[in-house]
């Protein structure tokens, strides 16, 4: 069983690509994009700061008293809110439209997706309060990656991704193996028990409300350890690009009747599986390790190789504006 940890944590990496995909199209449709300019090249800075300070800010108030127990409301009621809306985007993909309730002269709508959406946000809400294990963190963190992945990837086109994939791998290497801080941070976001870190257990009866912090694990032995852990962002951040190809690629030249934009997507996801492979090597050494340097470095590698053998131009249709 603890040799099926990395295959755990590869279906849920691949899985939430494969669902920020699907969803993709229907989001930007629906006109959900943060951004009006997806070539802007100073949009990714706003992300990377926030990223850098909420990497430097959570260990801090974490350090305070009561400061654990105040992170982890604010950081709960952030995922409910976000799952809210991204939820009821993706819940009108398939619900009825709008409707007015009787009678009709009142003037009230009922929206089916918003009314499950609610439904599910404050059900994982609750399930994350009360009794946050593995498995529950686990929805909640694949419904979230899967949501932010394709909403960033449609509000952000080649050039700004590239920017943002390249800053924050290099970020990660210098807060982990520099600094040292992500490691700090990493123990922190252990003990709050929310979904920004991906965890599989070595086996389903693990109890991740009573699990160990994470320093402790690190100083068992790798076949001792009870369960494999991710960052979110290890699984968003070299997502984004997979679906900023997808969106932002010309459908031609096509290739046996697919795209050039899925296919340069494919290739994007499978050139960061490449880094994941390569990741879960260092992993089972039983140091901590930077993913973002390999899963990013991958996805680019697998992008660049696939866009210029698809387009026959080194463009890789970067298009750059303030």
């Amino acid at each position: 069983m603890r040799g099926l940890r990395s295959v755990g944590l590869l279906s849920l990496y691949v899985g939430a690509q494969v669902v920020a995909l699907l969803l993709a199209l229907p989001f930007r449709a629906a006109g959900l994009q943060s951004t009006s300019n997806p070539n802007s090249a100073t949009d990714p800075l706003f992300i990377i700061l926030f990223i850098i300070a909420a990497g430097v800010a959570i260990p801090y108030f974490a350090a305070r008293a009561g400061g654990v127990k105040a992170l982890r409301w604010l950081i709960l009621v952030w995922i409910a809110a976000a799952l809210d809306i991204t939820l009821s985007a993706a819940f009108a993909l398939v619900t009825p439209r709008p409707f007015f309730l009787p009678p009709a002269g009142a003037g009230f709508t009922l929206d089916v997706s918003i009314v499950l959406a609610g439904f599910v946000a404050v059900g994982l809400l609750l399930a994350l309060l009360l009794e946050p294990q593995w498995y529950v963190v686990d929805l909640a963190g694949f419904i979230a990656a899967g949501s932010i992945i394709a909403l960033i990837g449609i509000s952000f086109g080649i050039l700004p991704t590239f920017i943002l994939l390249i800053a924050l791998a290099i970020y990660d290497a210098i807060a982990v193996y520099g600094t040292k801080h992500m490691i700090s941070l990493a123990d922190v976001v252990t003990d709050l028990k929310l979904p920004i870190l991906m965890v599989m257990p070595s086996s389903p009866g693990f109890d991740y409300t009573h699990s160990p912090r994470l320093s402790e694990t690190r100083a068992q032995p790798t076949e001792e350890r009870e369960a494999m852990f991710m960052g979110l962002g290890d699984v968003v951040i070299p997502g984004i690009l997979v679906v900023s190809a997808f969106v932002w690629l010309p459908l031609s030249p096509h290739m046996l009747g697919v795209g050039a934009n899925l296919l340069v997507a494919v290739a994007t996801l499978l050139g960061s599986l490449v880094g994941y492979s390569v990741l879960m090597s260092l992993v089972m050494r039983g140091n901590p390790q930077a993913g973002l340097p390999l899963l990013n470095g991958g996805a680019l590698a697998g992008y660049i190789l696939s866009y210029v053998l698809l387009f026959h131009s080194f463009g890789l249709g970067l298009t750059f504006s303030l």
